[in-house]
């Protein structure tokens, strides 16, 4: 199987660099369409869906290997490696963050820059970390997911969208959820919760920008703060907005944050 078949690669425009975006838990690479367009008219794109994820071919899911991030971070390195040109930028939402920082502990120099939108490498809160959530906050959330997937999925959507003045953008997060197959999202929620990726992004030495919602219960401002203390090379722009995903309910924001963010590293990347 190829591994544009398999991530359902999609490949866009032509330029300096190469942007590879990548989705969080219960999305697909539909949700960047707000924000890939911009950029795929002076870079090339990459967008993908995890496999389980979207249009990924589901026939490649194994259970073993997707059972941490590790087996998603492999993916990831052969997507660059096979459809990367020139330096890499890699531009990742909630997990898809911490996937790419893996991949850059895991193999040193394959990309050059992160954006991290929504970013957590831990949800749990422990003595000298914000995680926001206990692990019997987590334990909770899990349990509720695995008894009853589409129930949650209607009911967290919402919520973790937030902006309810604009109701269609949590029914679409809930579409997304309840598309991917409750035993593989099930799988992936306990891989996105309880991950700990405190160790990959302290190793990171590439430049870094963390994109901060004012108001993200998911990703609270605190952890974005850890990140830019932990991280060599960080600077976080927060934007006004209630939940976890500005691509969706503050795109230009996004794309200004990025894109500043670009035409200061790309001398940098270059180099």
């Amino acid at each position: 199987m190829s591994v544009q078949a398999r991530n359902n690669v999609v490949i866009k425009g032509k330029g300096p660099l190469t942007l590879v975006f990548a989705h969080g838990f219960g999305c697909d690479q539909n949700m960047w369409r707000l924000v890939e367009p911009t950029f795929a008219e002076h870079y090339r794109t990459v967008l993908f869906d995890m496999v389980g994820c979207g249009n990924s071919d589901v026939s490649a899911y194994d259970i073993d290997k997707y059972s941490t991030l590790a087996g998603y971070a492999d993916d990831i390195v052969e997507i660059i490696q096979e459809f990367g040109e020139g330096p890499v930028v890699f531009i990742g939402h909630s997990v898809g963050a911490m996937a790419g920082a893996m991949v850059a502990r895991r193999s040193p120099g394959l990309i050059g820059a992160h954006a991290m939108v929504g970013p957590s490498p831990c949800y749990i809160t422990d003595t000298d970390y914000p995680g926001g959530f206990t692990r019997d906050d987590i334990d909770a959330l899990l349990a509720t997911l695995e008894s009853n997937y589409l129930g949650w999925s209607s009911a967290m959507a919402p919520s973790i969208m937030g902006n309810p003045e604009h109701p269609e953008l949590g029914v679409e997060l809930t579409n997304s959820f309840c598309q991917t197959d409750p035993d593989i999202a099930k799988r992936f929620a306990r891989v996105t919760f309880l991950t700990d990726s405190r160790a990959d992004v302290r190793e990171l030495r590439e430049p870094v920008l963390v994109i901060q919602s004012s108001d993200d219960f998911i990703a609270p401002k605190a952890v974005g703060q850890y990140l830019t203390e932990a991280i060599t090379d960080c600077r976080m722009v927060v934007i006004e907005n209630e939940g976890h995903c500005p691509h969706l309910s503050q795109p230009a924001a996004c794309i200004d944050a990025i894109q500043t963010f670009l035409t200061q590293t790309c001398g940098r990347l270059h180099a």
